[in-house]
C-alpha cells in the first residue's frame, strides 16, 4: 500500500512561455515555484507523476535543527520559520507544529556526539536541551525503560507528509503560478549556449530560466546536457500503525526505532534510522567511486537489494530523444516495494520499545529512493556551462525539512535577492574539485 497523499487538482493547460519553469513537484520544486510565484513571475511547475507523490511523501515528516551538519544548519533554522507561516500565507494547514524532538540514547559515545554538537549549536542561536538520566526516564516513560541520557529540542517539529506539498501547490497557484502534474519535461532547448525552453510531453514552454529540482532523477535529466552530477539513492522502508495512542512522544528516535505521530491520518510512522537497501543501477557504477567516503562511513546500515531500481530507469545512463517517450514517462512515480523483512524488524523493535503500540494494527508500509550527493549536503546552485539551468536536487534524506528554505534560496537566486542563506557551501561546482569531500556528519 502506497503512503497516503492528498490529491489536488491542477493547472489544465501548459503555458506557452514562463519567467521560470520548475522540474519537479516534491518539496524542493513545490516550493520554489511557492516562492517564486509570490515574488510575481510566473512560474510554471511541471511534474511528470502526482505532486509529492515519491519521497516527499514517504519520509518521517522532521522538520529539525537538532544534529544538522554544519553547513545546512542555517538552512534549516530559516526554514522552521517559513513552516510556521505557511498556514496563515496559503490558508490551508500543511500540518506543521512544532512538537519538539526527542532523543534517547544509552550510548555514552552518542550522548558525547549530541553535547557537542549542542556546543556549536549554541553559538548559531539554537536551543538544545541534554537530559540527564531522570531527565531522560521522565520523558520517556512510555518506554518503561531507563536511559543514559538523550536531547529534547523543543524549537523543532514535524509536517505531515501527506498533505504538505499538495497544499503548499496549491499556495502556487492561488499566488499566480501554474502546476502541471502528469506531465513530464524530456529535457531542454538551448539558444546561444543557454536556455532557452523546456520540451515537456505535452508541449514545449519557452523560458530562460529552468529549476531543475527532480529528486533521484535529477542526474539522468542533466546528463543529457552532458553535465555530470553524482548522484546515488538508497530505498528506505517505513510502515504506519493506528490508531493513534496517547502518551507517546510526537516524534522519538532512539538506536533501535524512530516513531513519528502522523498529522490527519492519525497513527503512527515507523522507521529505523539510517537502514535503507542498496539496489544497484548504471548510475551507481558510474558514480561509484565518488560514493567510497559515503560508503565507508555508513556500510553497517545498508544492506544489498534488487533489480527494482535498475528498472526504475531513475538512475539510468542512457540518452533519450526529447520526441519519444521518455523513462520519466514510462514510470511516473516511483514506488519501490518496501523491504519486508525491514518491515517485519521495524514493527517488533517498535512494539518492544513501546508497549502501548501493541493494541495498534500495520495499517500501511511503503518503501521510497533517497537521493543523495557523495557528501550528503545537497546541490543548489546554477550549473557553470548552461547559463540558466538551476540545479536543487541531492538532498540525501534532509529534503522535507528544509524544503522551504531550499526553495527560498532558489528563488533569491533567480531573482537576484539577499539569499536567506549563504549559497556557497551547496554548488554543484564542489563536485569538480574532490570525490573526497567531508560527509556530513548527520
Amino acid at each position: 500500500m502506497p503512503a497516503p497523499l492528498l490529491r489536488i487538482e491542477t493547472t489544465p493547460d501548459l503555458p506557452a512561455v514562463a519567467d521560470v519553469v520548475v522540474i519537479g513537484g516534491g518539496v524542493v520544486g513545490t516550493f520554489t515555484a511557492y516562492y517564486l510565484a509570490r515574488r510575481g513571475l510566473s512560474v510554471a511547475l511541471v511534474e511528470k507523476g502526482r505532486v509529492g507523490a515519491e519521497q516527499s511523501s514517504r519520509n518521517w515528516g522532521w522538520c529539525r535543527q537538532q544534529n544538522r551538519d554544519a553547513r545546512e544548519l542555517p538552512m534549516a533554522t530559516k526554514s522552521l520559520d517559513l513552516w510556521d507561516r505557511l498556514a496563515g500565507e496559503i490558508g490551508e494547514d500543511p500540518g506543521f507544529r512544532r512538537c519538539g524532538l526527542l532523543y534517547l540514547s544509552n550510548d555514552e559515545a552518542e550522548i558525547a556526539r549530541w553535547a557537542k554538537w549542542r556546543d556549536f549549536a549554541v553559538t548559531e542561536g539554537v536551543t538544545t536541551h541534554m537530559l540527564s538520566e531522570s531527565e531522560a526516564k521522565a520523558r520517556a516513560s512510555a518506554t518503561g525503560r531507563s536511559w543514559k541520557g538523550g536531547v529534547f529540542s523543543p524549537s523543532d517539529g514535524v509536517a505531515d507528509p501527506s498533505r504538505a506539498m499538495p497544499v503548499v501547490a496549491r499556495g502556487v497557484m492561488k499566488a499566480g503560478g501554474s502546476v502541471h502534474q502528469a506531465c513530464a519535461a524530456r529535457g531542454l532547448e538551448l539558444a546561444g549556449g543557454r536556455v532557452s525552453a523546456v520540451v515537456t510531453e505535452k508541449g514545449t514552454i519557452r523560458t530562460k530560466t529552468v529549476v531543475m529540482a527532480g529528486g533521484a532523477w535529477a542526474s539522468s535529466f542533466v546528463r543529457q546536457l552532458g553535465i555530470r552530477f553524482p548522484q546515488s539513492a538508497v530505498r528506505s522502508s517505513i510502515l504506519a500503525v493506528g490508531p493513534s495512542v496517547a502518551g507517546l512522544p510526537d516524534a522519538l528516535h532512539t538506536a533501535e526505532i524512530s516513531v513519528t505521530r502522523r498529522g490527519e491520518t492519525g497513527g503512527h510512522t515507523l522507521a529505523i534510522s539510517g537502514r535503507a537497501s542498496v539496489d544497484p543501477t548504471p548510475q551507481q557504477i558510474l558514480f561509484a567511486r565518488e560514493f567510497v567516503p559515503m560508503f565507508a562511513r555508513r556500510w553497517r546500515a545498508l544492506r544489498p537489494g534488487g533489480l527494482g531500481g535498475w528498472r526504475s530507469g531513475h538512475e539510468t545512463a542512457a540518452r533519450w530523444r526529447l520526441d519519444e517517450e521518455t523513462p520519466m514517462e514510462r514510470m511516473r512515480v516511483l514506488d519501490p516495494k518496501p523491504d519486508a523483512r525491514l518491515v517485519a524488524e521495524t514493527h517488533r523493535r517498535a512494539l518492544d520499545l513501546l508497549p502501548a503500540l501493541r493494541g495498534t494494527t500495520i495499517t500501511a508500509s511503503w518503501a521510497g529512493y533517497i537521493d543523495s550527493t557523495p557528501d550528503g549536503v545537497p546541490a543548489i546552485g546554477e550549473v557553470t556551462g548552461v547559463p540558466g539551468l538551476i540545479l536543487a536536487a541531492g538532498f540525501s534524506g534532509h529534503g522535507f525539512g528544509i524544503g522551504p528554505g531550499a526553495g527560498h534560496l532558489v528563488a533569491d537566486l533567480v531573482t537576484g535577492a539577499d539569499p536567506i542563506v549563504d549559497p556557497r557551501p551547496y554548488h554543484p561546482d564542489r563536485f569538480e574539485a574532490s570525490a573526497w569531500g567531508k560527509v556530513a556528519e548527520f
